[in-house]
């Protein structure tokens, strides 16, 4: 297996990331009304091409290692947009892995030009980590088609979104061999929904469904085989959820080290003191420690290797637990400062949290390396 290292072009393409992020997306994200979707944010990821770098040119997903650099790039200097930019991701790869040429030449276009707001509706009341346990219930009705019927929960970009990729049952006791995918659009009759305020800036809330007509054209993929294309679509972003948490951890661990090096204490300054140097030196090693594993397992899903589950899960847990560890230690270096509203800190504490639970909670994925490894 080739050791991993980024080429030069990368690394550049990073550093303009990260400018880009600072300069003129930080801007639009501090206008923004935490808790609703930020268009003109959305927007400004169209115009500058990034949301198009999601997918290739022929609608299907694009690099998982481009999506990566990505997403840890824009995170280091800017959340908001590499949540926004995430999450049209992982609303419309459902679309790009199994939509037909229709369904893209519909709504691919909208997506990466910022138009339209995607979201990706699996999780329910009942069935968070547990995805197989999906209750929402597709009902065949008389004109071919079906009725989704149930709730949705803890949707990212609920309600506000214009397009919803939605996982329902169409077989009872069939666990994840009864789930059928399906494309909603935002103003279906009988499709509403109600924001939840939530530890996190972007929106979040709940879908009901009732009895919403869906038909097979609205189909993506094949009947029963919806959780096959859910899996699909997290294995490609969950090792970039692990992006997203070391450009936080490492926008941490630079503040914390810049506070350390400035900051009088007992004498002298703060990165004198040996428990506050080793702190440092153990978080800058677990950060690249998972930067490495996220970038390995990203560059063996481009490969098409066959374990990327394992890869996957592997990237995403020591990731986001240790941009947990990494945003803890940097607020604990800088004391009460961290935590008035507004300091970056604060920001990263709140939005480091949730990467444990979303797209797999953190025992899901050793689950799943443990899974990979009895085979």
């Amino acid at each position: 297996m080739p050791a991993f290292a980024l080429d030069p072009e990368q690394l550049a393409w990073c550093e303009e990331l990260r400018t880009l992020a600072a300069e003129e997306l930080r801007p639009l994200a501090d206008a923004g009304e935490e808790g609703h979707v930020n268009r003109r944010l959305l927007a400004a990821l169209g115009r500058s091409g990034l949301l198009g770098r999601l997918f290739a040119p022929d609608g299907r997903p694009a690099s998982a290692l481009d999506l990566c650099l990505l997403r840890e790039s824009l995170a280091y200097a800017c959340t908001e947009a590499e949540t926004a930019l995430a999450l049209q991701g992982l609303g419309a790869g459902p679309l790009a892995i199994a939509g037909t040429d229709a369904q893209r030449e519909r709504w691919l276009g909208q997506v990466t030009e910022g138009r339209a707001v995607a979201a990706f509706a699996l999780s329910e009341p009942g069935a968070g980590s547990d995805a197989a346990a999906l209750a929402l219930r597709a009902e065949p009705d008389a004109g071919g088609g079906w009725r989704l019927t149930g709730t949705k929960k803890w949707i990212s970009n609920a309600p506000f979104a214009d397009l919803y990729t939605v996982f329902a049952r169409t077989a009872e006791g069939a666990g994840s061999r009864g789930v059928t995918a399906f494309l909603v659009p935002g103003g279906r009759p009988g499709l509403s929904g109600e924001a939840l305020e939530m530890l996190s800036p972007h929106p979040i809330g709940t879908l009901t469904f009732d009895g919403v007509p869906v038909t097979r054209d609205d189909l993506l993929g094949e009947v029963d085989g919806g959780f096959a294309v859910a899996m699909s679509t997290l294995n490609l972003f969950r090792p970039s959820v692990g992006a997203f948490a070391n450009g936080m951890a490492q926008a941490a661990l630079d503040a914390a080290v810049e506070h350390a090096g400035t900051r009088p204490a007992f004498g002298g300054r703060l990165r004198d003191l040996q428990a506050v140097s080793h702190q440092l030196a153990e978080t800058a090693t677990r950060i690249e420690a998972a930067r490495l594993l996220v970038y390995a397992a990203a560059a063996a899903y481009d490969r098409g290797e066959p374990d990327i589950a394992r890869r996957a899960a592997m990237a995403k847990l020591l990731a986001t637990e240790t941009a947990q560890q990494a945003v803890d230690a940097a607020v604990q270096i800088h004391g009460a400062a961290a935590l008035q509203r507004g300091h970056l800190l604060e920001h990263l504490y709140r939005e480091v949290r949730a990467p444990r639970i979303y797209e797999g909670a953190s025992e899901v994925q050793r689950s799943v390396i443990a899974k990979e490894l009895y085979r």
